[in-house]
């Protein structure tokens, strides 16, 4: 038994032969107490990096704050200059396009503005709104709070007058305004002529009117008396008291009615019926069907002006179904007394210095839009 157990000098004497191969592998060194010291410097230029880097964004941050504080003063300042030269209601819409905002007025110019103004009055009505955009302005000034002027060399803008103020200043709510092509406005509504509602229509053009100004001329204004009867002012063939042509239509099957028309000379000699025509259709019913029932007739019995005839003879107006005091209220309405309701023009305000003018005025379903352009505008002198 003994001589299976180990022996406790071998466990010994490799403990000292492990010892000293380690101590063979690596050699003793003193200790370096440096390798701390580097790496504490290491993160202390890090850290110097850091603070630096923030340094240099806080400044940044600060410029742009400067900047735009610098930006948005000179908005509200040109804003109030606006308002208080042009009359305006509340202050218009500044922004000041360019970056940075500063440099460009150390050097003295600004790359754009864009300027907004909303509901400036124009005589009878009110420009929805008027957006102008400036570029190449050179400023006259020593700084952002002292700017005394500027000048303009180039700018477009648009003019928008809305259907919807139209409708409220020219209509009176009864009637209403729409698009009907590039250039051209229709008005449909009623007016109320005599103690009666009438039925009115009529069609503006738009045009320009020398260099700054927009004017409309009024046509193809009609009144309906419901659906017997079209009044047109003015004194044309085609203008005066007519009858519609559902109306000529129930007039033709009223036996008596149409009758009493052909009786009447000045009637049948507009409508060119011979004499012995008009005396066989009124003693024999079928040769009177036969006359009213023809299309050529009925033509003709709509073109014909039944002011002149209706007040020589009151009966048939009342036959007709027509009161001859609309009928005389009608006839002392001149053309542009109706048409005045529905005419409108105005003039963009003239600047101090330079030129501005109306390029071209466009109709669309929001209403009337005018582009202007101007060169060299003085602005603040």
């Amino acid at each position: 038994m003994a001589s299976l157990a180990d022996n406790p000098l071998d466990d010994f004497l490799t403990e000292d032969d492990a010892e000293a191969e380690r101590n063979d592998e690596e050699p003793w060194e003193p200790p370096n107490h440096r390798r701390g010291s580097r790496r504490r410097n290491r993160a202390t230029g890090l850290t110097t990096i850091a603070r630096f880097l923030v340094w240099v964004l806080t400044l940044v941050c600060l410029v742009v704050l400067a900047d735009r504080w610098a930006l948005l003063y000179a908005e509200h300042k040109a804003a109030q200059r606006l308002k208080d030269s042009m009359h305006l209601a509340a202050a218009p819409e500044v922004s000041i396009g360019g970056f940075p905002f500063l440099t460009q007025v150390a050097a003295g110019r600004l790359d754009s503005v864009r300027v907004t103004v909303p509901d400036i009055p124009a005589h009878r009505v009110t420009l929805t709104q008027v957006t102008a955009t400036a570029n190449d302005i050179r400023i006259d000034g020593d700084g952002p709070t002292s700017v005394r002027g500027a000048l303009v060399r180039r700018m477009h803008g648009q003019v928008l007058l809305s259907f919807a103020d139209m409708n409220r200043e020219l209509g009176s709510s009864q009637v209403a305004f729409t698009a009907q092509g590039p250039g051209s406005v229709q008005a449909r509504g009623t007016l109320r002529i005599a103690g009666r509602a009438l039925s009115v229509r009529a069609d503006a053009q738009i045009r320009r009117e020398g260099e700054r100004g927009i004017a409309t001329s009024i046509d193809g204004i009609q009144l309906d008396i419901d659906d017997l009867a079209t009044y047109r002012p003015g004194t044309s063939p085609s203008e005066g008291l007519h009858l519609t042509p559902a109306s000529a239509r129930r007039l033709a099957r009223e036996a008596d009615q149409i009758k009493a028309m052909l009786t009447v000379p000045a009637i049948v000699h507009r409508l060119g019926v011979p004499d012995s025509v008009v005396s066989a259709a009124l003693h024999d019913e079928d040769k009177l069907h036969q006359l009213t029932g023809a299309p050529r007739f009925l033509h003709d019995l709509t073109r014909i002006n039944l002011v002149d005839v209706a007040l020589a003879h009151p009966s048939l107006l009342k036959r007709l179904g027509l009161d001859l005091s609309l009928l005389t209220t009608l006839t002392k309405l001149t053309r542009p007394q109706i048409a005045d309701r529905f005419s409108f023009a105005f003039q963009l305000p003239k600047p101090p210095g330079g030129a501005l003018q109306v390029q071209r005025v466009s109709v669309d379903k929001d209403g009337i839009r005018a582009d202007v352009s101007g060169t060299g505008l003085l602005l603040g002198h």
